[in-house]
């Protein structure tokens, strides 16, 4: 892969910095009598992209079924600012916040989908699925 890091006049963060601390799983009081599904959409989600520093715009949206846990938004939104200045692909990102929320809801069923404005031409959507195995 070519590098543009001679091309770059700022510092992009790895992925590293991006932590799960501030997530507040909240019970579901639900457990056991229903199950719903949940939909997120956050339409101002950045990252940069890892080889160029350019900023990539999209929307997040997450769906999932909770099992004992839901997500408490305002800690949502503040694990999903953390990208902002993060570099990493399209693919990366989505596989990334599915993987974290599943380990900290422990959901039956969620989906990150991850779709990309415009770039050069190309749109880009990307969707990471996670289920509990039967």
């Amino acid at each position: 892969m070519k590098s543009y890091d001679h091309t770059i006049r700022y510092t992009i963060d790895k992925p590293d910095v991006v932590t799960t601390d501030m997530l507040d799983p909240i019970d579901y009081h639900y457990k056991g009598k229903r199950d719903v599904v949940i939909t997120i959409s956050q339409p101002e989600f950045t990252s940069v992209c890892p080889m160029t520093g350019l900023p990539d715009f999209g929307t997040i949206e997450i769906r999932y079924t909770p099992d004992r846990f839901i997500i408490e938004l305002k800690s949502l939104k503040y694990y999903l600012l953390q990208f902002r200045n993060v570099g990493m692909f399209y693919e990366h990102v989505s596989n990334r916040i599915l993987d974290d929320l599943v380990r900290v809801l422990e959901p039956k069923m969620m989906e990150v989908t991850g779709k990309f404005t415009s770039r050069g031409g190309l749109t880009t959507q990307v969707c990471a699925k996670y289920e509990v195995a039967p």
